[in-house]
């Protein structure tokens, strides 16, 4: 029977209820519980999959291909739990699903209104694909107040009564600040924010107190009493140093203990936290350390690369060093500066990406990493930026580019409609850009004796693409004849999967995302690689 827990934000934004949902997940997971994580946003984009990561940061895919919320990553993470496409639903998907179904005539000729029709899909969100959860927690995206989370809350109440308070439980996250100028913690923005909940219909069971520094126990008891909560379940989340420390946090807490009161169950078995205990320990007290530059267009954004940022600390812990990311933007990146500022640089990193803004920066800094043999990680777009690179200045293919990026060059990346996943043909386009890319898990067959064979040690591996554009595969001989090997392909051999260089120390590019299937507590063997070669680089 699963029991469902729904997390609420109040006051601010970005207060880290994702992070409190996935390290409450892991707490009730490792005590035995079975455990679902899913996303409610509010905003009216059908997926994130379009949507620039100046607005939204990244772009999480799911195994199963779906374009989600960076959210998802935090859950995976933490948990260990893939996301499905169905954990993660938008307004726009929301309202997109109800007019198809009024325009077939599926409401009988009833006025469509958000309550109930909203309410009820979202509802049928809630429940949809559980079977045997024990818990499932949701997290509802924005802040209460806001006018666009409204069908939410009010889908969450209806979902409470109809379920009955013993299987239903609710959480809201508030921020309580500390004025320096009078030397004290104020209680009054959770005040308000809980009263604009209940003023919704919603009594929180739980309130987690985000702050900068503990709270005293009168400020809670303060809150306690305003906001109708047993003193015990005012949970406080003082900021920490590093974000493997929260499920240590929560459960110093006692976050866990409080869920499991409320529903009347016990522990299965004890929670494990020396995992986490001794990755933060690693974080923080580690003297070693490891320059890797990233060059991208989104670098001055911290959420817009996050999955990948995370995958380079899991490589730090795997090789206990410290990793100091030097951003650039590849935008003002000119040929004259990459000697300077790759100078202190053990590694190089070029992410994915689409357009042509910036390109040109990021081609030249792979030729000088290529050059002067700095290990080299190229992600996605950053594996094609290799391929161009190789091809002008090692083929003689001076107009070599990208059909997304000049329709007049000479294409060794182009543009495909249809692929094959598992015998089955999926087709693509360009004209609608959401949901039209090869998304999700697919397969690659790895040479064998290869760098990236040894790698990953198997001969076959299974990751997430989010591309449009494949590197031209007719050119592959010549590109092998140079040193530049494809030593991955499609198990059909017509999709050159990855690349690596012959004569490098260490010179790698994927046309998937290994940093979406990365963890603190199992580091992605690519990213564990790819420090440790930019450990040893002198």
């Amino acid at each position: 029977m699963a029991r469902y827990i729904f997390v609420t934000g109040g006051v601010v934004s970005s207060l880290g209820k994702g992070l409190s949902s996935a390290s409450l997940a892991y707490l009730l997971k490792s005590q035995g519980y079975k455990v679902r994580l899913r996303k409610m946003d509010p905003y009216l984009n059908v997926d994130p999959g379009t949507m620039s990561p100046f607005q939204h940061g990244e772009v999480f895919v799911t195994d199963d291909g779906a374009e989600t919320d960076l959210d998802l990553g935090h859950y995976e993470r933490f948990t260990n739990i893939s996301s499905k496409q169905s954990d993660n639903i938008t307004t726009g998907r929301i309202y997109s699903d109800v007019i198809k179904r009024e325009r077939k005539g599926g409401y009988l000729g009833k006025t469509v209104q958000v309550i109930p029709h909203i309410t009820n899909r979202i509802k049928e969100f809630i429940k949809k694909d559980i079977t045997n959860e024990d818990f499932v927690i949701c997290e509802i995206g924005g802040t209460v107040g806001d006018i666009e989370s409204l069908p939410f809350v009010e889908a969450i109440r209806q979902f409470s009564n109809e379920h009955g308070k013993s299987k239903t439980l609710f959480i809201h996250l508030t921020f309580v600040p500390f004025l320096k100028s009078s030397d004290e913690i104020k209680t009054k923005p959770t005040q308000h924010s809980v009263k604009e909940l209940r003023s919704i219909g919603i009594q929180p069971d739980i309130i987690i107190c985000r702050s900068q520094q503990s709270i005293p126990l009168d400020q809670r008891k303060k809150i306690s009493l305003f906001c109708n909560v047993p003193i015990e379940n005012v949970i406080e989340t003082v900021d920490v140093r590093t974000i493997y420390e929260a499920p240590i946090s929560f459960y110093n807490q006692k976050l866990d203990k409080q869920v499991l009161k409320y529903f009347k169950l016990k522990s299965k078995k004890r929670a494990n936290l020396n995992p986490w205990k001794k990755i933060t320990k690693i974080v923080l007290n580690t003297k070693k350390s490891v320059n890797i530059a990233i060059i991208g267009k989104y670098v001055n954004l911290k959420d817009a690369y996050k999955s990948l940022d995370e995958a380079l600390v899991h490589g730090g812990i795997a090789n206990k060093v410290k990793v100091n990311l030097i951003r650039i933007e590849s935008d003002y990146l000119k040929n004259s500066e990459i000697k300077k500022k790759l100078k202190n640089a053990s590694g190089l990193l070029i992410p994915g990406g689409f357009g042509k803004r910036g390109t040109e920066g990021k081609i030249s800094a792979i030729k000088y990493a290529r050059e002067n043999k700095i290990p080299f990680l190229g992600i996605c777009f950053g594996m094609q930026m290799a391929i161009i690179e190789f091809a002008r200045n090692k083929l003689n293919i001076k107009k070599a580019g990208s059909s997304e990026l000049d329709k007049k060059c000479y294409p060794v990346i182009g543009l495909i409609n249809e692929w094959d996943k598992n015998g089955k043909i999926i087709k693509g386009t360009d004209q609608n850009l959401g949901g039209t890319m090869r998304l999700g898990l697919y397969e690659a067959k790895l040479r064998n004796n290869s760098a990236i064979n040894k790698v990953y040690k198997s001969r076959s591996i299974k990751e997430r693409h989010r591309h449009r554009y494949e590197v031209n595969n007719s050119l592959k001989d010549q590109f092998e004849n140079k040193g530049l090997i494809f030593s991955g392909m499609s198990p059909d051999n017509k999709l050159p999967e990855i690349i690596e260089l012959k004569n490098h120390p260490w010179f790698i590019g994927v046309q998937f995302h290994p940093e979406f299937k990365s963890r603190p507590l199992a580091p992605h063997p690519l990213f564990s690689s790819f420090i440790k070669a930019s450990k040893n680089h002198k």
